[in-house]
C-alpha cells in the first residue's frame, strides 16, 4: 500500500482520557478512519504509515465518525507511537 492511499484511510489519532488509558493499559491507540474502510485495509494503512506491527483492530461508528481501536504487537508499545505522534 502506498502512503498516499494510507492517508486517505487513516485521518488522525483520536485523543480523550479514555484513549490515554487504553494506550497505557491495553497497548491500544485509537484513530479516526474512513467509514468505508475495512479492518484489513485499516491494518495495512497503519502498518504502512507508522511502521508498526498491528495485532488486532476493533471498529465502532459514532457521531464523531468511524473509530479504529488498534492493538499493537507487544514489540511495538503504543506509548512509543503516541510520543512519535506528539500525543504524550
Amino acid at each position: 500500500m502506498q502512503a498516499e492511499e494510507a492517508l486517505e484511510i487513516v485521518f488522525r489519532p483520536y485523543v480523550t482520557e479514555k484513549t490515554f488509558d487504553l494506550i497505557e493499559r491495553q497497548n491500544k491507540i485509537v484513530f479516526l478512519v474512513d467509514e468505508r474502510a475495512s479492518k484489513q485495509r485499516i491494518k495495512q494503512a497503519i502498518e504502512t504509515l507508522y511502521e508498526v506491527k498491528v495485532q488486532s483492530i476493533n471498529t465502532s461508528i459514532s457521531v464523531t465518525g468511524k473509530k479504529a481501536y488498534v492493538r499493537l504487537a507487544p514489540e511495538n508499545p503504543a506509548s512509543d507511537l503516541a510520543s512519535k505522534l506528539g500525543l504524550v
